[in-house]
């Protein structure tokens, strides 16, 4: 469970930063350059999810979704520098559940 923990989080940390990246260049005017890493993050992301142990792909990008809704949250808070109000700590606990959910549940056969 350690390992997919760690795939998530780091698949979420790539996710959120290579997409930042295209927002920044985007949005914030910021330089072309920011599209290399930006890309290599994004790769990186899609690699790390590969590492989850599944029978299905699906099942794991399900999973993966709460993460990522979590850890938006953090970025929000941490890079953007917007701290989150109830309704978005409320959201992201809920999906967490739903995470909890799909990798925890009882499986049939």
């Amino acid at each position: 469970m350690t390992k997919t923990l760690l795939a998530y989080s780091g698949a979420a940390v790539a996710e959120i930063a290579g997409c930042f990246a295209l927002w920044a260049w985007l949005r914030l005017e910021r330089s072309a350059w920011w599209l290399a890493p930006g890309l290599l993050s994004l790769a990186l992301f899609a690699y790390l999810l590969t590492l989850v142990e599944s029978q299905a792909a699906g099942r794991t990008y399900a999973a993966y979704g709460g993460i990522y809704i979590a850890a938006s949250i953090f970025w929000l808070w941490g890079i953007e520098g917007h701290r989150p109000d109830r309704w978005d700590l409320a959201g992201g606990a809920i999906c967490l559940v739903g995470t909890a959910v799909i990798l925890f549940g009882p499986r049939s056969g």
